[in-house]
Formats: C-alpha cells, structure tokens, sequence
C-alpha cells in the first residue's frame, strides 16, 4: 500500500527534470557582497550524487550565505548555481518552487511552528505541498519521519517541550518527510552540548544511508564535518581554500587551516 512519501514520489516525478548526471550541485565563480563587505569571492564547488560534503570555516565567512544562495533565498552578484541539470537564475517562479521541494533545507535553530504540535510541524508542510492526501496517508508518513529520528513517541508534544537535540530532530524530519534528494544542514550541532552532536552527527549519517541523499553540511564544528562528510571545503576569507577528505584539507601548510584546526578539533 502507498503511503504519504510514496505519493508525494510519484508526484513529484510527473515533472520532468532531465538530470541524469551525477553532480547535483555544481556552483561557478560565485560572487555575493552586502555593501561594501564582500562574502564570497569567486566560489566554485560540486556536490557529487550520494556524497555528504562539509563546508567547513569559521562563524561569518559566508557559510550561511552559501547555503542560502543555493536555495535561492539570495540572489549572487556573479556566478551560476546549477541544481539537479537546472540553472537557479533561468528559472520561472513556479519551477524554483518545485526544485524547492527536492531540496531539503534543516535551518540552524530549527524553525519549527510553536504553536503546533510534533504532529502538526510536519503533517503542514507535507498538506501544503502534496494535494488529496487521505488522513491516513498523513498519518502514516508523518509516523515514518518521526520514527526516522527517534521522536515517534513525542508525536503529541509541543516543540517547547522537546530538549534542544530533540528540536533538531523534529527540524530534520520536517525536511524529510517530502523525501528531498538533497539535504542542506546550516550548522546541525550549533548550541547543543557534546553527546548530543554526537547523535546528530550519527543521524545524519544514516539519513543519508536511509534516503540515499546527497548532503551539504554548513559547520564550524570539525568533530561533525569529519563524522558526517566523505569531503570538505574549507571556506577562508571568501574562496575555497582547500577541497578534499579529511586528511588531506588537514595536511595542508597553509597556516589559516593548521590554525582552524588546532583552535577547533577534539575527537
């Protein structure tokens, strides 16, 4: 029997993307200032089909900007950002809005409705999106996203109930539910004590397993990009200063990285 998530599968595939390559993501000479600030100067970078990618660099070097961007919540100066074979800037209204809903967005403090219950944060967006759902088919979807994360018992809770890791996973299953190809996590463990990261680094790593995302990881965090991430870009003063695994952003000679790194990381 098809629930919710099957539905909203087959809907979604009605329209016709053409994206057969395996980058999904695929940013080039990426410019974006505010004023006389420049954020970032000349980004190019590439998300691979089922890879987890870090962008890793210190608060206000343009990681949220980035992420932003890529969702066209904010518009580059220069550059293209391409996403799944479409160009974000030859796009109309109405097909941005449905590229949206492949791309799952977990903001950094959640955004959840406080007014609504567990249940209602994410039967809202998927009613929203998804037309001619049966109780049932909410129902049932919702239940699955929530037993994702861990959370299936809280289903009758507000989100001021819930402790700061469990919003985190409530904001994670939110995404989810409409079963995005993509997943962009603006800073997953800020303000959350050390077990708690590690919990959602480990749940970010089997979401990805689970729904065979791609994923990009916005954080400063060197304990999250190495657990969650097969690469990292390490973004320093507007550009990119070194791409690749782990180890090999962290052999570098470049002073800012070694600086970064012996400041941030505990395993």
């Amino acid at each position: 029997m098809l629930i919710g998530l099957d539905i909203f599968n087959m809907e979604r595939d009605k329209i016709q993307y053409g994206n057969t390559e395996d980058t999904v993501i695929k940013i080039e000479g990426l410019y974006k200032s505010f004023g006389e600030l420049d954020v970032l100067k000349g980004v190019d970078l590439i998300l691979k089909k089922g890879e987890n990618l870090a962008v890793l660099g210190k608060s206000g070097t343009g990681k949220s900007v980035l992420i932003k961007l890529m969702v066209a919540l904010l518009k580059p100066d220069r550059g293209n950002i391409t996403i799944l074979g479409q160009r974000l800037d030859t796009l109309s209204r109405k097909e941005l809005n449905a590229l949206r809903l492949r791309i799952g967005f977990s903001f950094q403090h959640s955004a959840l409705y406080d007014s609504k219950s567990v249940y209602g944060n994410l039967s809202f967006p998927l009613t929203m999106n998804v037309k001619n759902l049966s109780k049932q088919q909410v129902d049932n979807a919702v239940e699955e996203a929530l037993d994702a994360v861990g959370l299936l018992d809280k289903i009758d809770r507000r989100p001021a109930e819930l402790s700061g890791g469990q919003r985190k996973r409530l904001g994670i299953a939110r995404t989810l539910i409409l079963k995005p190809e993509i997943m962009l996590y603006d800073e997953p463990t800020a303000g959350l004590d050390p077990v708690t990261c590690i919990e959602i680094n480990d749940l970010i790593v089997e979401m990805q397993q689970k729904y065979k995302t791609s994923s990009i990881v916005i954080t400063h965090d060197l304990t999250c990009a190495k657990t969650t991430c097969e690469r990292i870009a390490m973004l320093l003063n507007g550009k990119f200063l070194k791409t690749g695994t782990f180890e090999e952003v962290f052999k570098s000679d470049e002073e800012q990285i070694k600086q970064f790194y012996s400041y941030n990381f505990t395993l």
